[in-house]
């Protein structure tokens, strides 16, 4: 009985411990478990990016769909964005708004016209003989190619240029973009509702952003000030720094055409100011345009003397001259101007390719100025080494 009583008094550290019995888990409880292990949360990932992908895609269809209304709207807003310190200037110099709104659409009706009468004049003239340049330079360029010591299947060359024409012929280039009446009507509607969104832009650009930040409150309130702010910054800045770059780069080519020599250097260079908004891939076509031609017309060491100008004048233009007129906000990664090139290609031919590179920076715009004026998103800080 002492026996007993002393084991009934034992400390309770010196018991058998059990682990309670649980309750069953509910049907509810059960499935919830499903998604909180490893697998359940890689699903739920791959769920949130089909989702995610899913309004992407339908994004783009709506885009693509509607491209007589977005394009138009987007090349306004770009517009607006490289007039916006001019419309400024004219405001506080007392400018009523209307009138700056007319003096400054006017103007750039005006650049726009002069630029496309350019363009109309070289091609009337001269494109005959330019495409017959190129061509007589290329084929010129694939002998030499025969002569190489390395084995190069024609065949193979064949099927490039065969792919390289279709490209070229295809709507998805340009050259179909205004075959046929319908295609007219369509580019003569853009150009209308062109014109009417840019002058809407110019004069309630800011009403207009204020309206739609209407059902944003305190921090996303802030956050979208912020984001639509560094939109025409960087907009801005983009239209201006590679107009600038674009003639900077026309006029030295032409320079240079000039005192080798080089025929047909005016349209040349119309074509390197067009190509150049196109980033790395304008210049390059353009000097291999210019080589070509110089090949033909005046041999090989002229169009060596040609390739070199032309190299020159892209090194002094990408190490001084844009990170001086563009900013350090505009300068992107040649991998990332690459991908954002191919993706707008793919989606929207010519003027994809000219849009991409400006709606990629915005959207790395926005990301830093994310969290703060000068403080990015959480993911793209720089983190300590």
């Amino acid at each position: 009985m002492g026996l007993l009583r002393r084991r009934r008094s034992a400390p309770p550290t010196a018991r058998a411990i059990t682990a309670p019995d649980l309750p069953p888990l509910s049907p509810r409880s059960r499935l919830a478990a499903l998604w909180t292990d490893g697998f359940g949360t890689l699903a739920t990932r791959a769920l949130q990016i089909i989702v995610v992908v899913a309004l992407l895609a339908g994004a783009i269809w709506g885009i693509r769909s509607l491209t007589v209304v977005v394009i138009p709207l987007l090349l306004a807003l770009i517009l607006a964005s490289a007039f916006a310190p001019v419309m400024g200037a004219m405001r506080r110099r007392g400018v009523p708004d209307v009138a700056a709104t007319l003096i400054t659409l006017f103007t750039i009706l005006v650049l726009l016209s002069l630029v496309g009468w350019l363009i109309v004049w070289a091609v009337r003239d001269q494109f005959d003989e330019l495409s017959t340049q190129a061509q007589s330079g290329f084929e010129h360029f694939l002998e030499w190619i025969a002569t190489l010591p390395i084995a190069i299947d024609a065949a193979q060359i064949d099927d490039w240029l065969t792919a390289a024409r279709g490209f070229v012929t295809s709507a998805q280039f340009g050259s179909g973009a205004l075959a046929g009446v319908s295609a007219v009507a369509t580019f003569l509607t853009s150009l209308v509702l062109l014109v009417v969104v840019l002058f809407f832009f110019l004069k309630d650009g800011a009403r207009m952003w204020s309206f739609l930040l209407r059902p944003f409150e305190g921090a996303h309130y802030a956050r979208a000030r912020r984001i639509g702010t560094k939109t025409v910054s960087v907009l801005g800045s983009y239209v201006r720094g590679t107009a600038a770059v674009a003639a900077v780069d026309a006029v030295g080519i032409l320079i240079g055409l000039l005192i080798l020599q080089v025929p047909l250097a005016i349209p040349l260079a119309v074509l390197v100011f067009l190509l150049a908004f196109i980033p790395i891939v304008g210049a390059t076509v353009a000097g291999i345009l210019a080589a070509l031609v110089a090949l033909v017309a005046n041999g090989w060491v002229n169009a060596l003397l040609v390739v070199g100008v032309v190299v020159l004048v892209n090194q002094l233009e990408g190490n001084f001259l844009q990170p001086v007129l563009m900013g350090r906000s505009m300068r992107l990664h040649a991998f990332v101007v690459l991908i954002a090139l191919t993706v707008g290609t793919v989606l929207g031919g010519v003027i994809g390719a000219v849009l991409a590179v400006p709606i990629t920076a915005v959207v790395w715009g926005a990301v830093q100025v994310w969290d703060g004026p000068q403080l990015p998103a959480r993911w793209a800080r720089a983190k300590a080494r």
